[in-house]
């Protein structure tokens, strides 16, 4: 997919920092899901330089609002800069500064239209119990990084990220309120549309 100067130019900026941004695949596959949810409120874990944030919001409602959550006030200083670049009003894209397992719990129940995680592998889990909780039936969880460079389709690899990924695409293929995709672009991507439960609403 090819990605416009303010793309670039937040490539750019990741190349500096030492971040690994979404690829163009990934970014397009974001964008795609975005529009076909109507996004009105979406989450993301690990802001970055503000490359998937971009993509998000590319396919996000007009009116819609991303909340993204970094530990690093520094990328998100300069993600805000990416998105000012790309004339993205000030109110649409909301900047948390700390740690995702801290922040996720303060965010309303039932209220986003999806979630997209790009941070701490080890952490991939308990992000989706957050996830299981902040979207809304119909609302969809997003992974990055779900191939792990071809490590997690590999049984002799048995470092603590890789298996932590491999154990979250069990879970979710596990899950009864889960219908699960999983695409092949960029490093992977990993979907999960939260089914309507009435025993659960």
């Amino acid at each position: 997919m090819p990605e416009d100067d303010v793309l670039a130019a937040a490539r750019a900026r990741a190349a500096e920092v030492g971040v690994v941004p979404i690829g163009s695949g990934s970014g397009a596959a974001l964008r795609f899901l975005a529009s076909v949810l109507e996004a009105r409120a979406v989450v993301e874990v690990g802001t970055g330089t503000g490359v998937s944030g971009l993509w998000l919001l590319r396919g996000m409602r007009a009116d819609g609002v991303l909340t993204t959550v970094d530990i690093e006030t520094e990328h998100q200083r300069l993600a805000r800069q990416s998105f000012t670049e790309a004339g993205i009003p000030t109110n649409r894209a909301r900047t948390i500064s700390g740690a995702a397992l801290d922040v996720l719990p303060r965010l309303t129940d039932g209220h986003y239209d999806l979630v997209f995680c790009d941070g701490d592998k080890t952490e991939y889990s308990a992000y989706l119990a957050e996830a299981m909780r902040l979207l809304r039936p119909g609302g969809v969880v997003a992974f990055d990084n779900a191939l792990w460079h071809d490590r997690v389709a590999d049984p002799s690899q048995r470092d603590e990220e890789t298996v932590a990924i491999r154990e979250l695409g069990k879970e979710i293929a596990a899950h009864d309120e889960l219908v699960s995709l999983l695409l092949p672009v960029g490093d992977g991507l990993l979907l999960a549309k939260k089914e309507w439960n009435p025993e659960t609403h």
